[in-house]
């Protein structure tokens, strides 16, 4: 089987209307980093939602499936913002991995709060990525920038339905001060 070769951009002959075709080639670029962090997530709620156990089995197991479809639906907004502004969005498991910045999510069969603890560390981070991407599309596309947004907000309230599982009643997070998901994951495992 030949090697995979990575899809190039396509030179942009068209886009929305008011955008700038450079603007518009950098706000596609920007999304496209998104939308590889967004399929990312949805695979990997689907891991977690498929390898929890525990006394908090049915209770994580449920609550993700939400969390998958309403992520699913994010990757497709995204793409298909970048297939508005006259490019061709990538979503091949290969270019995923390949482009993506991050390492694989590191739990398998594993507690229910220790992977919620693991994820709260995930949401942090594509959170703070998305803030920033929203940040840099002030100037460049308004558009994208609400649809990020959007999404910000959802993803926020998804990251407050996992941390109240291991918050006390005082406001403190278990997994305060944790760098990598697996020490969340310890420490989240804790509060059993």
């Amino acid at each position: 089987m030949p090697a995979q070769r990575r899809q190039k951009p396509t030179s942009i002959s068209f886009t929305a209307p008011g955008l700038d075709t450079d603007d518009a080639a950098t706000v596609a670029t920007l999304l496209q980093e998104r939308l590889n962090s967004l399929t990312d997530l949805s695979l990997t709620l689907k891991h977690v939602h498929w390898n929890v156990v525990g006394p908090h089995f049915i209770a994580v197991h449920e609550m993700l499936d939400p969390q998958v479809d309403a992520v699913r639906l994010m990757v497709d907004e995204v793409a298909e913002r970048i297939a508005t502004l006259g490019q061709s969005p990538v979503g091949t498991p290969g270019a995923l991995v390949k482009e993506r910045t991050w390492d694989d999510y590191a739990l398998g069969r594993a507690d229910a709060i220790a992977h919620l603890g693991a994820l709260d560390r995930v949401y942090t981070n594509v959170i703070a990525d998305h803030r920033q991407v929203m940040d840099k599309l002030e100037d460049l596309d308004l558009v994208s920038q609400d649809m990020l947004i959007q999404q910000i907000a959802q993803l926020e309230q998804f990251q407050w339905f996992i941390r109240a599982h291991f918050e006390s009643a005082e406001g403190t997070l278990a997994t305060e001060g944790t760098r990598t998901e697996e020490s969340a994951a310890r420490k989240a495992e804790r509060t059993r």
